[in-house]
């Protein structure tokens, strides 16, 4: 028999011997993603690795609460609202759950954008880099692809830790009508209102979100759209780019790391980028402004704390947290909704002259959608739309 160095076999040489050592097979499955600019099998670890600390089981008693509130919220709805109900499916979620059910249309969101910052990456490594790197320069985009999978695991970890229901961030991530028991205590805590009335104010605002969203069949689209939209105007500072490739040292794994982890490396808005966010804004603002006029209709009729928590929700949405900021640093987009007042007095007057038929008829067709000017002025908008 030939003799062979320590470590190795006849069935095979270092690649074999690389796979059977943890860090190096995961390293290998990490670099062998091909579903997409963002690795978000990486995303999902980190994500989950960043939210499961506090993270317990959903007790039965919990569950059992967040089914009744969602079905008792959904029938107060029914007289308020000209769309049928959307849930067809409840949930009581812990914070790794909501990561599991949500990551999907996470992806929808992020992909667009980041298939265009990773590919400005790989494009703008210098020749004296590509020659140094040899094979690596051929794996940027799998490095981008880790890169933002780990940027975009970490803000999901950070953000689960703050949502309080399936469709809290205002987008469609998941049919199913769903809350997370521990955040809406959290969000309660200090507000000296029984914990059943904030949990009956959530499912208000969840089961108010699928009706929309399971019942205004273009409104998904419209979103990402949007988000396509602000992607292909998306122009990325070479120059700031190439001074991020350059500090890269090929025998240096942590220099890829500083080099890529800055996000956008200077983006720049151009006109057509800042029009797709306007419209993305504008129609998130709208969202919450229907969902806004309906939940207080009902949480007036059947909560004593209906003005303090509805000022809260608002004062929640329209501040945002550091996770949101996370997102805005990494791929640009603003998640909360700036104009939620005027789109909400929009509705109001909507209904007020001419009932929830005429407030809902909104959702119509998106050529109905008040524009961006429109919330300039939200009372013109209603007298000019009924002439």
């Amino acid at each position: 028999m030939t003799d062979l160095p320590f470590g190795f076999s006849p069935s095979g040489g270092p690649d074999d011997l690389a796979a059977k050592i943890p860090f190096f097979a995961e390293l290998q499955r990490l670099m062998s993603w091909t579903g997409g600019p963002v690795n978000w099998d990486l995303a999902r670890q980190v994500a989950i690795a960043t939210a499961s600390g506090g993270d317990g089981p959903v007790p039965d008693s919990a569950s059992s609460e967040v089914t009744d509130a969602i079905r008792l919220a959904d029938l107060w709805l029914d007289p308020l609202t000209t769309l049928p109900t959307g849930v067809s499916m409840t949930a009581a979620w812990t914070r790794v759950a909501w990561i599991e059910e949500t990551i999907g249309g996470w992806a929808r969101l992020v992909d667009p954008v980041a298939a265009k910052v990773v590919g400005a990456m790989a494009a703008a490594l210098p020749e004296e880099v590509r020659a140094q790197a040899g094979p690596m320069a051929g794996m940027m985009g799998q490095l981008g692809g880790l890169m933002f999978g780990a940027q975009v695991g970490q803000a999901l970890g950070t953000l689960a830790a703050e949502v309080l229901s399936a469709t809290d961030v205002g987008v469609p991530l998941s049919g199913t009508a769903a809350l997370l028991p521990a955040n809406v205590a959290a969000f309660g805590e200090g507000l000296e209102v029984p914990a059943a009335e904030v949990r009956l104010y959530v499912a208000l605002r969840e089961a108010a979100h699928q009706r929309l969203f399971g019942h205004v069949p273009w409104l998904r689209g419209h979103l990402v759209s949007a988000v396509e939209a602000y992607a292909a105007g998306i122009s990325v500072d070479t120059s700031a780019l190439d001074q991020a490739m350059l500090s890269i040292d090929p025998a240096n794994p942590e220099s890829i790391q500083e080099a890529l982890g800055g996000g956008f490396f200077g983006v720049e808005r151009t006109p057509e980028q800042a029009a797709a966010l306007a419209r993305l804004e504008t129609a998130l603002a709208l969202v919450e402004g229907w969902v806004d006029d309906v939940v207080g209709q009902a949480a007036g009729d059947h909560l004593p704390n209906a003005n303090a928590l509805g000022e809260t929700m608002r004062r929640r949405r329209a501040t945002g947290g550091p996770a949101e900021q996370t997102f805005a640093t990494l791929v640009g987009l603003e998640l909360r909704p700036r104009r939620l007042r005027e789109a909400a007095t929009v509705f109001r007057w909507l209904r007020e002259r001419r009932g929830i038929e005429g407030r809902d008829a909104v959702w119509a067709h998106p050529d109905n959608l008040p524009t961006a000017e429109d919330l300039n002025d939200p009372v013109e908008f209603v007298r000019g739309d009924e002439d």
